[in-house]
């Protein structure tokens, strides 16, 4: 008789997955890199909320950070675009196929420098999808030079000292109508997990700034975006829990210290202050609040703005329910009585 235990039932989510096929390929980036940290979170997320991964697009532009969604849900469709014209990609993927879940990873310098166009205009246009820069100052993939996020006094290996103004990716997707605005830290596992869970539950555009430390270039004494300095320097707006629609969790606290804030598809943001009024649904404060603590040297992480209600891309366009890649060509291509009455109105 044999005495082997049989071996634990593999954990299964709400649509019968293992968390195994929410996985990529392996990983080939430097160990210790703050990406790695923040695809695992993505895995996690996306499992725990029981997103079937064929039902996601994965977008990218090209740097350390547009390799990692070879990282994360293996079986999803992806592309990866040219160097900073991910947001164009994406924004036709949506509308062609509204039904898929985009997620675009982009870098500080594939989004803050040579896509800083087409960033803004994806803010500004409330396309539905998660966008995640990760952010660590450098580029990484030509010897660690200052990147347009680089904070004023951030000094590199070499010793060089940065004297340009950092552009700062979420006060400038405040100002310019993205709906969902966070910035977080790819070390702090509990936060990040919260917010790309209520990233996944909002329609309309989540952009993610997630400070993820360089180690090879950026990791050093001197760096505003090293491990150490983040975390001398996190200042956290509140706890975030997230109860998404299918469960059943009872959070309680004091009245008055929680903001609720109701997602489109029935899941609940729920964010405990930490000593600080502060209103994650007034643009005004949440932009205050980042040049404050800009200016106390702190890095201000959390979800910073969030509007449950703005319409998206696809509302202001009026798209059809059905994805656009499917339609007949008698939907979607005029005919010649059509054609004649427009040519009539222009002469």
């Amino acid at each position: 008789m044999s005495t082997v235990a049989p071996p634990p039932p593999k954990k299964l989510n709400r649509i019968g997955l293992e968390v195994a096929t929410y996985r990529g390929s392996k990983s080939t980036l430097c160990a210790g890199c703050g990406h790695n940290a923040i695809s695992e979170r993505i895995i996690e997320s996306f499992f725990e909320m029981g997103v079937s991964p064929t039902q996601v697009i994965k977008l990218s532009g090209i740097g350390c950070s547009s390799k990692t969604p070879a990282y994360f849900l293996k079986p999803s469709h992806g592309f990866n675009a040219v160097h900073g014209r991910m947001p164009s990609v994406a924004t036709g993927a949506v509308l062609a196929n509204q039904h898929l879940r985009a997620i675009g990873v982009s870098g500080d310098g594939d989004t803050a420098s040579i896509g800083i166009g087409q960033f803004v205009h994806t803010m500004r246009r409330n396309l539905p999808i998660i966008y995640i820069i990760e952010d660590n100052g450098c580029y990484g993939l030509t010897k660690g030079q200052f990147s347009a996020t680089a904070d004023v006094g951030s000094k590199l290996k070499t010793g060089v000292v940065n004297e340009l103004p950092p552009i700062d990716t979420c006060a400038l997707a405040i100002q310019l109508g993205a709906t969902f605005v966070a910035r977080s830290f790819s070390g702090d596992k509990k936060q990040l997990s919260a917010v790309l869970k209520a990233a996944i539950a909002h329609r309309g555009t989540a952009m993610l700034d997630v400070i993820s430390p360089c180690v090879t270039f950026n990791d050093h004494e001197g760096s505003t975006k090293s491990y150490d300095y983040m975390k001398d320097h996190d200042e956290p707006l509140h706890d975030i829990d997230f109860i998404a629609y299918f469960e059943n969790i009872e959070v309680t606290y004091d009245p008055g210290e929680t903001q609720d804030v109701q997602m489109h598809d029935g899941s609940h943001l729920r964010l405990r202050k930490l000593d600080r009024n502060y209103d994650a649904t007034d643009s005004l404060k949440a932009l205050s609040a980042i040049e404050s603590a800009r200016r106390d040297h702190e890095v201000l992480t959390g979800i910073l703005y969030v509007n449950p209600e703005g319409k998206t891309l696809l509302d202001l366009l009026r798209t059809v329910d059905e994805p656009l890649a499917t339609l007949p060509q008698e939907r979607t291509r005029p005919g010649r009585a059509a054609l004649e009455e427009i040519m009539e109105e222009l002469r």
